[in-house]
């Protein structure tokens, strides 16, 4: 159970961490923003941070092996990237729709995925 609540976690703390990196890109679309400043861009961007720490560091500490989770450093770190790609595809796919996923990155999103293999392999 401990290794579905990580996955879950990771997966929520990912989505706060893809809004916060490249949401902000999507604001000059929206007229309330369209006025702001780095600084204000940045600070706004810092608050929904915030919440991929309240969901990532949770993970981390279920998640790993020395905490009773079922993962080792090396794995959860390994999971946390594969389930960024995941999710910065699903936003790119979604929020950006002039963005597309060609078959080089389909290869190299397969890459990562054997990466997770192996890893995971004992």
């Amino acid at each position: 159970m401990k290794g579905t609540y990580t996955i879950l976690l990771l997966i929520l703390s990912n989505t706060f961490m893809t809004m916060a990196w490249y949401g902000h890109l999507k604001f000059k679309d929206l007229k309330w923003f369209e006025n702001l400043g780095l600084i204000s861009i940045v600070l706004i961007s810092w608050g929904i941070a915030f919440f991929e720490y309240i969901f990532q560091v949770p993970a981390n500490r279920i998640g790993f092996k020395e905490n009773g989770g079922p993962f080792s450093l090396v794995e959860l770190k390994v999971l946390q990237e594969v389930i960024t790609l995941v999710v910065f595809m699903i936003f790119t796919l979604v929020f950006f729709k002039n963005e597309t996923i060609k078959l080089n990155h389909l290869i190299g999103f397969g890459f990562l995925v054997l990466a997770v293999y192996f890893i995971f392999k004992k």
